[in-house]
């Protein structure tokens, strides 16, 4: 069995890397939105045009954007979605809504100051991790049974 998996949220940690590194040696693809910050926020308007208003600047770059995240949501087994400590990740909230409604298998990182914040969308998710290495652990036990240890 191969499972596809998205790693969706923060950008300012090395969690993917953390992810992609571990599951070495597991059948596992994995898939993610553009983790360059600058590149995320500027794409629609260096595709489509600039623009005067702040707004439209973001609003571009969050529909170019989301072609990429749509379909990596809707090709994916498991969506593992990270909330990390800095600002407001809203579009992680977004894409872990998404995918849940999509029936996604989904795996939610987070920090326990998020717990309570986030505790809806902890309901809809299959587990909630604390570490990379947990996802994982969840990874190689869906994959082969084996257990951390």
């Amino acid at each position: 069995m191969t499972l596809n998996v998205y790693l969706s949220g923060e950008i300012h940690t090395d969690w993917r890397e953390q992810i992609i590194e571990g599951a070495k040696g597991l059948d596992v693809t994995f898939k993610s939105p553009v983790t360059d910050h600058g590149a995320s926020d500027d794409c629609g308007v260096a595709i489509l045009g600039a623009e005067d208003d702040k707004y439209w600047h973001d609003h571009k770059g969050a529909m170019v954007n989301a072609i990429r995240t749509r379909k990596g949501i809707a090709d994916a087994d498991v969506v593992v979605v990270r909330f990390g400590e800095k600002y407001k990740q809203w579009n992680a909230a977004f894409d872990a809504g998404y995918a849940a409604a999509l029936g996604k298998s989904l795996i939610i990182l987070q920090q326990p100051e998020h717990d309570h914040a986030l505790k809806e969308v902890d309901a809809a998710a299959l587990a909630m991790a604390r570490e990379p290495v947990q996802v994982v652990q969840i990874l190689r036990y869906v994959l082969d049974g084996s257990l951390p240890g």
